[in-house]
């Protein structure tokens, strides 16, 4: 394989632990979306219920990094041609789902950061408190929560989609696009 027919070693390596970070994200936030915090509280009990929401707004701020990183490799570096090249449709379908993706994946932990702060919550990162950027409102924390949720379901569907896609090249055209994001090859 020549080097021009895949990413650049960081921009996979951003790649995997974006993928990484997204369902770990996805996991606790649709955990705390079923249960509700009285039932994680219930399940964990004070410290554990710390650690996880915790964990899900460093996940969330991590991701907010990440993705900044991911657009930087991205404008900054040649994206790598298909061979074969993808038909129209091919190309359309996932150019559309890659940019949406990339959207929702920046939108996603601002809302959350900005439904966190408007609450009046602190915007945890590992053990550092980071500033909330506006001030506490109620009401306006609960509409960024629910836009948090939505965007997470649209991240869901995408996700399933970039995947769909990605099996489809892979066991059914079985040309060479998986190789362009492959860590080893």
């Amino acid at each position: 394989m020549h080097e021009l027919d895949h990413y650049i070693y960081p921009h996979r390596v951003l790649h995997w632990l974006v993928a990484v970070g997204v369902l770990l994200a996805l996991a606790s936030g649709l955990t705390i979306g079923f249960m509700g915090f009285e039932r994680v509280y219930a399940l964990l009990g004070n410290a554990g219920t710390n650690v996880f929401y915790a964990g899900h707004k460093t996940l969330g701020v991590l991701l907010l990094l990440l993705m900044t990183l991911r657009i930087v490799t991205r404008v900054a570096f040649v994206v790598p041609d298909h061979d074969p090249p993808l038909s129209a449709f091919e190309r359309v379908l996932s150019t559309a789902v890659h940019h949406l993706l990339y959207a929702c994946l920046v939108i996603m932990p601002i809302l959350g950061w900005l439904a966190t702060a408007s609450g009046g919550y602190p915007v945890e990162f590992f053990t550092w408190h980071l500033p909330g950027l506006i001030g506490e409102h109620p009401a306006l924390s609960e509409t960024l929560y629910a836009w948090h949720a939505r965007v997470g379901w649209a991240i869901v569907v995408l996700v399933v989609l970039h995947l769909c896609g990605a099996l489809y090249h892979w066991r059914i055209k079985r040309d060479q696009v998986m190789t362009r994001m492959s860590l080893f090859d």
